[in-house]
C-alpha cells in the first residue's frame, strides 16, 4: 500500500467546501449585526448535526452492548454542548437596538422551526413535541416521523437494563445501580454520562432563555412563539427523569 496521498491536488478549501460554506450567509438588511446572528445559528446547526451523528452512534452501540464506544460518543456531545452554550455569550454582545435593526427581515422564521433540534430531542427521548410545523416539507416530515418512531437513546438504555436482568421498574433498576455501583459499574458510568449530558443541555436551554430575555425582554418571539415564556417551559422538561429522581431515593 502506497504512502502517497490519494488526492494530492485536494486543497483545504476544497475538502471543507469553503466556497459553499462561506457563501451561505446572505443578510437581508444593511444591519451590521445580522451577519453575527446568521453565523451563530448556522454554526449551531452544524454542532447539532454532529451531536445527532454521535448520539445515533451511541444509541446503536448501547443496543450492541458496546458501552465503551458509547461513552466516548456521549462525552463528545457533552463537550459540543459547551460550544453551544458559549455561542450564546457571543450573541449576547448584540444589544436590543442592534437586533431590532434587522428583526423585520426575519419574517416568520424561528429557531422553533429547526428540524435538527427537534430530531435531537427525539433522539434523546423527549418525544412530546409535534412535527406539524414541518408538514410543508414532506422529506423532512417523513424523516422526523421515522426518528419519532425509532427507539431513542434512553429507550436503548432501558432495554439494556432489561437485558441485564432488571425486571422491576426503571426507577427501581437505576436505584439498584446507584446503591451498588461497584457491582454495576458500566451501568453506573452510563447513567452519569447521561446526567452530564442533560445537565449541559439544560445549561444550553437556560443560556438561550437569558440571551433572548436580554435582547427582546418578554416580547413575543419570531414565528409566533412565546419567546422567553416558551423557553422557560422547555426548562421543565427532562430527558432522563428517573436518573434525577433516583438522587432523592438513595
Amino acid at each position: 500500500m502506497s504512502g502517497a496521498f490519494e488526492n494530492p491536488d485536494l486543497s483545504y478549501g476544497d475538502y471543507l467546501g469553503l466556497d459553499r460554506l462561506l457563501a451561505a450567509q446572505a443578510p437581508l438588511s444593511d444591519s451590521h449585526d445580522e451577519l453575527l446572528f446568521i453565523i451563530i445559528h448556522q454554526a449551531s446547526e452544524l454542532w447539532i448535526k454532529l451531536s445527532i451523528h454521535e448520539l445515533t452512534g451511541a444509541r446503536d452501540r448501547i443496543a450492541a452492548d458496546d458501552l465503551g464506544a458509547a461513552f466516548k460518543m456521549i462525552a463528545r456531545v457533552s463537550r459540543i454542548q459547551t460550544q453551544l452554550i458559549q455561542s450564546w455569550d457571543v450573541l449576547a454582545t448584540m444589544t436590543p437596538s442592534d437586533y431590532h435593526a434587522f428583526r423585520p427581515s426575519l419574517g416568520q422564521s424561528s429557531g422553533f422551526q429547526s428540524f435538527q433540534y427537534r430530531e435531537l430531542e427525539f433522539l434523546l427521548g423527549n418525544k412530546t413535541a409535534g412535527i406539524g410545523v414541518h408538514a410543508s416539507d414532506p422529506e423532512i416530515h417523513t424523516h422526523l416521523q421515522a426518528v419519532l418512531a425509532a427507539p431513542s437513546l434512553y429507550d436503548e438504555c432501558i432495554a439494556l437494563l432489561r437485558r441485564r436482568g432488571f425486571a422491576d421498574s426503571v426507577d427501581a433498576a437505576w436505584l439498584t445501580v446507584y446503591r451498588e455501583p461497584e457491582r454495576h459499574w458500566d451501568l453506573y458510568e452510563l447513567a452519569e454520562k447521561l446526567v452530564d449530558l442533560e445537565f449541559r443541555f439544560q445549561q444550553w436551554r437556560f443560556a438561550h432563555l437569558k440571551t433572548v430575555e436580554r435582547i427582546i425582554g418578554h416580547k413575543m418571539g419570531t414565528g409566533g412563539t412565546g419567546g422567553v415564556s416558551y423557553l422557560a417551559k422547555a426548562l421543565e422538561q427532562s430527558f432522563f427523569p428517573e436518573l434525577l429522581k433516583v438522587r432523592t431515593s438513595i
